[in-house]
């Protein structure tokens, strides 16, 4: 029998691998409690987890004059834009017309609610003191231009529509830059820079989009 067949050795050798695989697994334990212990941005979620089901969804308690005006200016501003895509839907006949008022509808009515639950939440009217000026609100459309536009159709249609919405997203993003410069709610000034981002390039495909009809 050799030295390392010995059977008084084997209890020894059984007791070194089994504190070996005892601190391999603390080393593991504690690795993976550190995973889920860990928190992203102080949130309190795992850090892991995705930004967007894990920010709270109720609006910042900071905000200002420029904020409150941004969004009561603004809600009744998508409501005209979603007005009018709602018309597309029915009168435009280009399919890049159709296309895009879809677009701009289903961006905008989220939105509207967005702003709606700001102002709620800010204890603030939807409606200023003293009621909505479309002087207040640039690239709105007078009643009589809404009214041309309910009676167009065809391919008449889909020219004043893109002639209406570059106006329309024009004022917007005046509105939304304003906001960037001098608001203060973070999901506000957020919000004013997906507008401007969006409706910039919008601003562009109608443009592209009247210039071949």
């Amino acid at each position: 029998m050799t030295f390392t067949d010995r059977p008084a050795d084997r209890p020894a050798g059984r007791r070194l691998a089994l504190a070996a695989a005892g601190t391999g697994l603390l080393v593991l334990l504690t690795a993976c409690g550190g995973g889920t212990s860990s928190t992203a941005a102080g949130t309190g979620a795992p850090s892991g987890a995705p930004a967007a089901a894990t920010a709270s969804p109720r609006p910042s308690t900071s905000f200002n004059e420029a904020d409150v005006t941004f969004a009561q200016m603004m809600i009744p501003h998508h409501e005209q834009a979603v007005e009018m895509a709602e018309l597309a839907e029915k009168r435009a006949t280009d399919p890049e017309v159709k296309t895009l008022a879809a677009e701009i509808k289903a961006a905008q009515d989220p939105e509207i609610a967005t702003m709606t639950g700001w102002l709620s939440a800010w204890g603030k009217p939807a409606t200023p003191e003293g009621g909505h000026g479309g002087h207040d609100m640039p690239g709105m459309m007078t009643a009589e231009d809404m009214a041309k536009l309910q009676k167009a159709k065809g391919a008449e249609f889909d020219r004043m529509f893109a002639e209406l919405m570059i106006a329309h997203h024009k004022g917007a993003v005046e509105m939304a830059r304003t906001e960037q410069a001098q608001g203060a709610a973070p999901e506000a000034k957020a919000l004013a820079g997906e507008i401007v981002t969006a409706q910039e390039a919008e601003i562009g495909q109608l443009q592209k989009i009247l210039d071949r009809l």
